[in-house]
């Protein structure tokens, strides 16, 4: 029985030889080493060894994806200025919230010396729109060349969007806080336009700078007085005063009427 036991052990070690992946999966069958190894590689994946595998796995998973888009930009590939060279332009751009909670947006350029933002970040409610300005100096051209029109140039600017909590307020450190849950809504290029020609995109960037003109006087205007009506100079009126005022009349035409 021995002997027929060590040819069979024999016979199934020539096989494992053979297949050598079947060692992997196979315990019950493999040599007290075999088992000594693999008793240590189940000691080895632990469950924070399996979650860091499972969040390295979903965070290249998430970067295969498309990011979503928390913004709706108008216009949502280019910033159009008109070109004036010497001059400081503007540029507008609308930024709506089409998601279902607060999102804060930031803005950064390439050329931060001669571009900025206003405002360069905020937080907007869900489904809420603001029109952004945007301010660059339009450097002349080397040479006296003349620029080419409608042709974009090296500058870039980047919109990103993070998901928020009601209620937070905004400062630029929440994306560093949060760098793995910001999302690049696009990357803009700078396009000049000719600020004397007439054309469909100069036309609807002057309305949009004159609605952002606009939104930005009716938020300099100091918000309603809910407070008591002021009629002249000094003059109160108050419900709780006139009542009063009111029962001391009567008080007097009494005391009058019973002389």
């Amino acid at each position: 029985m021995a002997i027929a036991g060590r040819k069979k052990s024999n016979s199934e070690t020539k096989l494992f030889r053979l297949c050598p992946f079947w060692q992997t999966g196979t315990n019950s069958s493999s040599s007290p080493s075999t088992n000594h190894l693999n008793n240590g590689n189940r000691h080895v994946d632990s469950p924070a060894l399996n979650s860091r595998s499972t969040k390295t796995v979903s965070s290249v998973a998430r970067s295969l994806l498309p990011p979503r888009r928390r913004l709706r930009l108008d216009p949502s590939k280019n910033l159009y200025f008109p070109y004036e060279p010497g001059k400081q332009v503007r540029s507008a751009i609308r930024l709506k919230n089409t998601s279902r909670s607060h999102v804060a947006f930031k803005f950064q350029t390439t050329a931060p010396k001669s571009c900025y933002m206003r405002p360069p970040g905020g937080i907007l409610a869900p489904g809420e729109s603001i029109i952004a300005t945007v301010f660059k100096f339009v450097e002349h051209p080397e040479n006296n060349e003349k620029q080419p029109l409608d042709q974009k140039s090296r500058d870039k600017f980047k919109i990103m969007s993070l998901k928020v909590k009601a209620g937070i307020d905004y400062v630029p450190e929440l994306f560093d806080e949060q760098k793995d849950q910001v999302t690049v809504e696009r990357i803009l290029r700078v396009v000049f336009l000719d600020a004397v020609r007439p054309s469909p995109a100069l036309e609807k960037l002057k309305r949009q700078l004159a609605e952002a003109e606009a939104a930005l006087e009716a938020r300099k205007r100091p918000p309603p007085d809910t407070g008591p009506r002021v009629v002249g100079e000094g003059l109160v009126i108050d419900e709780w005063k006139e009542r009063r005022e009111k029962y001391l009349a009567r008080q007097q035409v009494e005391a009058v009427d019973s002389v």
